[in-house]
């Protein structure tokens, strides 16, 4: 199948998945959400790896600030619901498969989701993480349940408050990333050498049992959704959006 804002690929019981938004620094749209959703569908009977991927820059910069200022600038009521979000990222930490997010580049704020969701998190020694929303009065709040269930609280803390990027050294000895290298590829590959061995059946009974005695993110959801929904449909939290892309100056320049 042909997909406008990701790449698919099936190799055996392995689907590799590469965000490609290349003109949009691998943001977050609707449209991508969406087609994530349609290929995890597809993933759930045979499937027993998924690798998510990025581009060489970027892994995934977070939401389409872009997309966001041309619905305010058209004057649209922005229709915005953070569900899908949220269950695209349980699934990947839930769902009957071994999710993998192999790390190149920067990933920021939404795009941190992806990683905090995966099961394991494979990086190349250049790649950078941040959580950026603060600087703009949002939160990463369909971020933090699966982040702070992987790296615990004051660490997810830290980075929301700081906002400043994490190196693959310094995210590796927090537990974000499993693994990093400056060959990320053959790491991968090692990986998908034992990995590929393990059995539907097995992973499905394993991720059923791990989700019953980690079963935050179900309860988290409703509390997720809510303050999502708050700052993004706030008016000024947009008016700071838009003069960021259409002037490049953060909230606190003049």
């Amino acid at each position: 199948m042909n997909y406008q804002t990701i790449k698919v690929r099936f190799q055996e019981s392995i689907c590799f998945i590469q965000l490609y938004r290349p003109e949009a620094n691998n943001t977050i749209n609707d449209l991508l959400i969406e087609e994530f959703h349609e290929v995890l569908a597809i993933c759930e009977e045979s499937i027993t790896v998924i690798v998510l991927e990025g581009l060489s820059e970027y892994f995934c910069f977070g939401a389409d600030f872009q997309e966001i200022h041309r619905e305010t600038a058209a004057g649209k009521q922005r229709e915005h619901s953070p569900e899908l979000l949220y269950d695209l990222f349980l699934k990947l930490a839930t769902g009957p498969y071994i999710t993998i997010s192999h790390v190149k580049g920067k990933t920021n704020a939404g795009g941190m989701g992806f990683i905090a969701a995966s099961d394991i998190v494979l990086a190349d020694q250049t790649a950078q993480f941040s959580l950026s929303e603060l600087l703009f009065g949002l939160l990463p709040a369909c971020v933090l349940p699966f982040l702070i269930r992987r790296v615990g609280f004051q660490k997810a803390h830290y980075l929301t408050l700081t906002t400043m990027p994490v190196s693959a050294q310094q995210a590796s000895l927090w537990g974000l990333v499993d693994a990093y290298d400056e060959q990320s590829d053959s790491l991968l590959r090692k990986h998908l050498l034992r990995l590929r061995r393990l059995s539907k059946t097995g992973i499905v009974r394993y991720k059923l049992y791990m989700n019953q005695l980690n079963n935050s993110l179900l309860p988290s959801k409703p509390i997720a959704l809510a303050a999502n929904k708050e700052v993004f449909n706030d008016s000024q939290n947009l008016k700071l959006i838009s003069r960021y892309v259409e002037t490049g100056k953060f909230p606190w320049e003049d």
